[in-house]
């Protein structure tokens, strides 16, 4: 995670603080999570099947999609320099616009839209966060995403 003075991070509010490295989703990765999750839906783990959708193949689970925001985070999200811990606060709303088709590449752009403290030593960040699918017209999914950073 880059590193920042509050005064920094205050000072982005409102604005795009940037877009993670690219991910691909390939059928192993769905597999291992529709393995986890239980969730062995055919259009995600049987290709034969899902062709003949009008998806054209697999697809990841969308939760498979919005789970990567941890990882997309690491690449982005702002740090105090006083950080103690992080934790996932929670999604105040989720929006699954588009399917990521099995083999694409998703990245994260984040945009950090509050910062407010919680409790003495607990900020609060809401960040705007669209995943979007390599060379797709449509993100595959828009959420709003808190976090409680221990300070």
């Amino acid at each position: 995670m880059p590193i920042a003075s509050l005064d920094d991070i205050r000072g982005r509010i409102g604005t795009e603080i940037g877009a993670s490295d690219w991910i691909t989703v390939d059928q192993a990765r769905i597999q291992a999570f529709a393995d986890a999750t239980e969730d062995q839906q055919f259009i995600h783990v049987d290709p034969a099947a899902a062709a003949e959708t009008p998806f054209g193949g697999t697809i990841a689970h969308g939760f498979l999609t919005l789970s990567l925001l941890s990882r997309m985070a690491v690449d982005v999200m702002l740090a105090p320099d006083t950080l103690k811990m992080g934790v996932n606060y929670g999604l105040d709303r989720v929006r699954f616009l588009a399917p990521v088709r099995a083999g694409k590449r998703v990245r994260g752009r984040f945009t950090l839209d509050t910062v407010e403290e919680k409790a003495p030593g607990q900020l609060l960040t809401r960040h705007t966060v669209t995943i979007e699918i390599e060379d797709e017209p449509k993100p595959a999914l828009i959420a709003e995403w808190l976090g409680l950073l221990f300070v």
